[in-house]
């Protein structure tokens, strides 16, 4: 039965690593990309007019209010990420999240708890496991051509110079989906235990 898809209508929240999106977006058959935020006027309204997008928002609560969002991708700082999705949920919107989820398992339960509650989808947005690089493997792995897998592993590096302070001492667990998140993916695994060594570093260096 043919049927035409209701197109959702998404604002994108934060626009450093988030203007990454705004044309993914723009060309994708089922959404329409209607409003952009950022609290830095002069950026928002830069990029919003390279990519010639009406709604601009400095405030995320005036964002929320409005009723034909049907979905936010929340593209801000790390320690905004729980306090943020959940405001989104209990505002009736469908969320997208840049990992990490949140920087708490309180914040998690209760944004697990809100889309059983409310049937709104959240999802958390690993990007690795749509880069090509594991698309390669994956597709590999798919075809038999890998043969039985044993064991997997995964590293990541990252330069970090310019960006916020707060990342040097961020705990590893917070960002470690970049590992994680394709090693499960493969093979369609999910975690069963978590086991961390510390860095050596505290979160005051």
């Amino acid at each position: 039965m043919d049927y035409e898809r209701k197109k959702v209508n998404v604002a994108i929240v934060g626009l450093g690593f988030g203007a990454e999106f705004i044309p993914i977006y723009q060309k994708h058959p089922n959404a329409n990309l209607i409003a952009v935020c950022q609290r830095n006027e002069a950026k928002l309204n830069e990029l919003a007019d390279a990519f010639d997008i009406e709604k601009r928002y400095t405030s995320y609560d005036d964002l929320l209010k409005d009723p034909n969002i049907d979905a936010v991708h929340i593209n801000t700082p790390i320690p905004d990420h729980g306090i943020q999705s959940i405001k989104a949920l209990k505002a009736g919107k469908h969320v997208a999240c840049t990992v990490p989820m949140a920087t708490s398992v309180e914040e998690c339960e209760q944004i697990v708890k809100l889309t059983q509650e409310t049937g709104l989808t959240y999802m958390m947005m690993e990007t690795v496991v749509y880069a090509r690089e594991f698309l390669f493997m994956k597709e590999l792995y798919e075809n038999g051509e890998l043969g039985k897998v044993q064991f997997l592993k995964a590293s990541h590096q990252q330069d970090m110079d310019g960006w916020p302070n707060y990342w040097p001492g961020l705990p590893p667990m917070h960002y470690a989906t970049h590992c994680v998140g394709p090693v499960l993916a493969l093979t369609k695994g999910e975690a069963e235990y978590v086991s961390c060594f510390g860095s050596g570093l505290s979160g005051k260096n």
